[in-house]
């Protein structure tokens, strides 16, 4: 019969047929859920670390990992997506994903262990990698030049409502029903996502390419490489000669990674990205700007808890107002890419970004609580500002070929710098801790306590301006003389 749907779902002549143009903001509405609730998943357990370490009986160098293996997760399964769309489609690719992340929070509400509960929060970070790099993948493929800008900022808008939200319903879990309930907040999201990718998603997906092998080895070295680096940066605390070697050889197994990219057939991280000047400088900004904003939002919740002794809904709501802001932000911002040079936003939302944390490193128990959401709006601000240029400025001039791999390499490196960085923000604490003679939790002294944080943020600020300097080097190339004319 004409126009039948097959038993699998629709085709895309069916969909088309149904929707017309509509159809792709449709399906981005669908990825941009598929986000969110990984987002939720990822942000929403900061608010619990603290509640976790008292039920777990949690050192602060395991409970980093609640954040760290979430996010070491997230950050090599970005490296499957490209893979992942050639050999099954978007429809499958994100389907799979969303089964995993749900299953993740599932189970990891009712984890008898901690080693049970890491595991899931590892299923969650895998689920989320793979996700993260699809929208801006659809985005560069299916939508003309002019209107990247737009669709953008409309993923951008819903998306980064899930940090705001996350913290803020995630407090208020923790203190009526306990930690275990913020786990189950992802379940009816992927539920709903799952229903949005049946009905609009076509089961002969256009993302389906050539099948290629995948590269196990390359995968490996990486996975190894980031675990031994980050074991190494944890080391650190304990021994310092010790973590450094480890933390060298992570490195070393790095330098391994890009050298067998160069040769492998079927690479999982193209090196001739590289080759593009603007990428590889939006390269080094992603990965800047990821162990900055990551290590931040891993310090912040568990400062508001622990040196101001605020309760979690408090440290929770302190983000909405901020999350507010950047949803508005990030809506302007990309609709602004057709009119600002992507090296000036990005350098402008920086600047931003590094000096809310350089003012929350003046923090003391006097400090006013609306002043605290004051500089976390102002660090928003600037994020809103640096997302949607970063991607576009990056990825413009880049071969069709290679968006897809150039997309994930980007999410890549931005998570592997928030990996880092929650795990230097956790060691780093803990060592101005100990030079201060504080501790966390009750007992201490309050001052030395707050002094240990506000150093930490001053590093965090530090690290984010650096990043300035690599993203004036986005900036397009010149056009020779005579062009144009």
């Amino acid at each position: 019969m004409t126009g039948a749907q097959p038993a699998g779902g629709p085709t895309r002549a069916v969909l088309r047929a149904r929707y017309g143009e509509r159809l792709r903001w449709l399906i981005l509405v669908t990825l941009m859920l598929g986000t969110m609730s990984s987002i939720v998943s990822s942000t929403i357990v900061n608010v619990a670390v603290p509640d976790l370490s008292r039920h777990f009986h949690l050192g602060q160098e395991r409970a980093q990992w609640v954040a760290a293996s979430f996010m070491i997760a997230m950050t090599l399964s970005m490296l499957l997506t490209p893979w992942l769309l050639n050999r099954f489609g978007l429809r499958r690719t994100f389907v799979g994903s969303l089964l995993l992340l749900g299953a993740g929070g599932l189970i990891g509400g009712f984890s008898p262990t901690f080693g049970v509960m890491l595991a899931m929060r590892v299923a969650e970070g895998i689920a989320a990698g793979i996700m993260q790099p699809l929208p801006n993948i659809f985005i560069l493929r299916v939508f003309e030049e002019r209107e990247q800008g737009k669709a953008l900022s409309l993923f951008g808008f819903g998306v980064v409502l899930a940090p705001a939200i996350g913290p803020s319903v995630g407090g208020f879990l923790v203190e009526t029903f306990g930690w275990r309930s913020i786990f189950f907040v992802v379940v009816p999201l992927t539920l709903i996502g799952l229903w949005m990718a049946r009905r609009y998603m076509a089961v002969d997906s256009a993302m389906i390419g050539e099948r290629k092998a995948l590269d196990w080895r390359g995968l490996a070295l990486a996975g190894v490489a980031t675990v031994t680096l980050l074991n190494g940066l944890v080391e650190m605390r304990e021994n310092v000669p010790a973590g450094l070697a480890l933390a060298g050889l992570g490195v070393l197994l790095l330098a391994g990674f890009v050298v067998w990219q160069l040769r492998a057939p079927e690479p999982l991280m193209d090196m001739r990205l590289y080759s593009y000047r603007q990428f590889s400088a939006g390269a080094v900004v992603a990965f800047i700007y990821g162990a900055g904003l990551f290590g931040s939002t891993y310090l912040l919740p568990v400062y508001m808890q622990m040196a101001l002794a605020y309760t979690p809904s408090q440290a929770g709501i302190v983000l909405m107002p901020a999350g507010i802001v950047l949803a508005v932000t990030i809506a302007v911002a990309g609709r602004l890419t057709n009119y600002i040079l992507p090296h000036r936003q990005v350098s402008f939302g920086l600047a931003l970004l590094a000096a809310s944390f350089l003012l929350m490193a003046t923090g003391s128990m006097a400090t006013p609580y609306l002043l605290l959401v004051l500089y976390a709006v102002i660090g928003r601000i600037g994020l809103g500002s640096i997302l949607p240029s970063l991607t576009l400025g990056s990825m413009r001039g880049v071969d069709f070929s290679l968006i897809a791999q150039g997309s994930s390499c980007i999410n890549f490196l931005r998570q592997l710098g928030g990996a880092i960085g929650v795990s230097l923000a956790g060691v780093g604490l803990q060592w101005r801790l100990a030079e201060h003679g504080a501790v966390l939790g009750p007992g201490g002294d309050p001052v030395a306590r707050i002094a240990a944080f506000d150093e930490t943020f001053l590093a965090v600020g530090v690290v984010i301006a650096t990043a300035i300097l690599a993203a004036w080097r986005i900036r397009p190339k010149p056009l020779p003389a005579g062009a144009g004319v």
